[in-house]
Parts: structure tokens; C-alpha cells; sequence
């Protein structure tokens, strides 16, 4: 029977070479010179630190440039509130991987919603789809990209894998 699997990843590895090219960015930038600001990923957080708000909001559009340009999603990217701690201001963004429980469930009913002859079922942190049809499969698949692109839809970046026949 025809399937395929609902992901959400987010590759790592390109996260840590944008964190790498935004740090270099923060050492040659004017207006950034001279200032105590930094970027450091650990496991899947990232931490912004600057001396000021300011900066800080500056260092957050650095970063999410460079992971555009490298391909990563920065809708994977959870903000937390910018922190004060002695001189410095930080702020921790936390990189989503997987599906969390309700969403999982949101998707699962909007393809239950959509009457498609195909069924959802979570698994772990992904969601598996199964129908008679490659073509069911195909407009379940077509259905959740727009979710993705509305405003109210999903607001994660999803990955279909394991297309199978």
C-alpha cells in the first residue's frame, strides 16, 4: 500500500556553518566593532549575546540571512524573549526538530477534514500517510504545502520522505 511520512528536520550541521559565517560577519561589521557580541550553538540552541537590545536584534538579522542563504527553514527557529544578565542582553533560539504531539494531531485531522481516502496515523515525532492511490497521497501532499504557506496553517517547515508504492 502506498505511503509516505510527514517529517519536520532541520539539518544541523548548515545550522552550525550559519552560526560560524555570522560570527565572522559580527567581526568585520562597522557598527559592530569593538562590541562584545557573539554567537554559539549548543546541541539545538542557539545563543545571541550583545551589550545592547539593538544589537542584538541586528545579530538575530544576521543570522537568519545566513540561514536562508544555506537553506535552512527559519521558521525551525523557536525566539525566546531577549534576557538581561550584568552588561550583557542574550537571547536563546531553540532549533524545533520533529513534529510535537498537537501538531501531529492538527495535521491529522486536516487531512481527515480534507475526505481524502488516505489515513494518518502519528508516529512518534512524524506523521505517516497511507492510501490505495499514489494520487490520494499526492493531493494529501499538495493540501499540507498550502497549509504551510497560510498564515493560520502550519507554522513549521514540513519534509514529506518514504514515498513508497
Amino acid at each position: 500500500m502506498p505511503s509516505f511520512d510527514v517529517v519536520s528536520e532541520v539539518d544541523l550541521q548548515e545550522v552550525h556553518n550559519a552560526v560560524d559565517q555570522t560570527n565572522r560577519e559580527i567581526r568585520t561589521r562597522f557598527d559592530l566593532r569593538g562590541v562584545e557580541a557573539r554567537v554559539e550553538r549548543e546541541e539545538d540552541q542557539v545563543r545571541l549575546t550583545a551589550e545592547a537590545d539593538f544589537q542584538l536584534g541586528q545579530i538575530m538579522d544576521i543570522l537568519r540571512d545566513k540561514l536562508v542563504r544555506r537553506g535552512v527553514d527559519v521558521r525551525s527557529l523557536e525566539e525566546n524573549d531577549p534576557e538581561a544578565s550584568g552588561k550583557l542582553v542574550y537571547q536563546i533560539c531553540v532549533v524545533r526538530q520533529g513534529i510535537d504531539q498537537d501538531l501531529a494531531r492538527r495535521i491529522v485531522k486536516m487531512i481527515k477534514e480534507q475526505k481524502i481516502k488516505v489515513q494518518a496515523a502519528i508516529q512518534g515525532d512524524q506523521v505517516r500517510v497511507t492510501g490505495k492511490k499514489r494520487d490520494e497521497l499526492q493531493k494529501t501532499i499538495t493540501m499540507l504545502k498550502e497549509q504551510e504557506k497560510d498564515e493560520g496553517g502550519i507554522n513549521l517547515p514540513l519534509q514529506y520522505q518514504n514515498f513508497r508504492d
